[in-house]
């Protein structure tokens, strides 16, 4: 069976977004029940809106960490387990910039279905530094903590990073695909920038029938023309309230939350 179809039950999944307001240690926290209590809001958006799954991310940590601080663990596992237990949606995890372990155990320990890993089997230079794929070290910690249920949705050609291996974009879904992924993510070049059609034609082409999800720049406008080369949408700054800031590395501010007409008008676009 399809990966996706598995995890979500439809072919053709959306995935919205919780980015949870700056944690403990960072600029802008709040306190934990603050950003709990966003958090919630936007999950309610998402569902009464018609999402398929969520996808949790410690988005406006900024500056971001390869591998983040014990701060971080303990309220992305606090905060992810709360989430968990008010929704029946598949909930996954990501851990910015590519914390692959603690992203791993807190699906592992919460109940999370999947994770995404920016980085996999690419190499990249990112504003946090360098980054190095390490497939093999992520299957080999999957297995080490017996999380081998939680899927790996792993990026190819990220976005936020100047590509320092040599693969191009197919070679990289190949190379994903022998490694371990179990479902490829494709990006534009920056949050809100949608992949180029010609890589996702590319990929489609390379992969066959294995699941490539977008994971960046879907909108309304969009979505439908995207979804003809790929399986399913990760989806998130396109649904906020406020006006794109193109300063802010995010795009929007963490102030904007999810709005349901915006989830409701996506969702229809996708499933009809």
């Amino acid at each position: 069976m399809n990966n996706l179809i598995k995890v979500f039950k439809t072919d053709k999944p959306v995935i919205g977004m919780v980015h949870f307001m700056p944690l403990l240690g960072y600029e802008g926290y709040s306190g934990i029940e603050t950003v709990l209590n966003k958090a919630l809001y936007d999950l309610r958006a998402l569902e009464k809106g018609g999402v398929d799954g969520i996808l949790i991310e410690n988005n406006y940590d900024v500056p971001h960490k390869i591998f983040v601080e014990p701060e971080t663990i303990a309220c992305m596992t606090y905060l992810v387990k709360e989430i968990i237990n008010k929704t029946d949606l598949p909930v996954g995890v990501s851990v910015l910039w590519n914390d692959y372990k603690t992203a791993l155990s807190v699906a592992k320990v919460c109940g999370g279905r999947f994770v995404r890993i920016p980085v996999f089997v690419d190499n990249v230079e990112t504003n946090y530094g360098k980054i190095f794929g390490v497939a093999e070290d992520v299957i080999a910690y999957r297995k080490k903590i017996k999380a081998e249920n939680v899927l790996l949705f792993t990026d190819i050609h990220v976005k936020h990073a100047k590509l320092l291996s040599k693969y191009s974009i197919t070679e990289s879904a190949e190379k994903a695909i022998q490694k371990g992924s179990d479902a490829l993510i494709v990006t534009g070049k920056w949050t809100a920038d949608a992949p180029l059609m010609d890589d996702l034609r590319r990929v489609r082409e390379k992969v066959g029938n294995f699941p490539i999800l977008i994971g960046s720049g879907a909108s309304k406008e969009n979505v439908k023309k995207l979804l003809s080369f790929a399986d399913g949408v990760i989806v998130g700054t396109s649904l906020k309230t406020g006006t794109d800031q193109k300063k802010n590395v995010n795009i929007r501010t963490y102030t904007e939350r999810i709005n349901k007409r915006k989830v409701k008008e996506f969702v229809k676009i996708v499933k009809t």
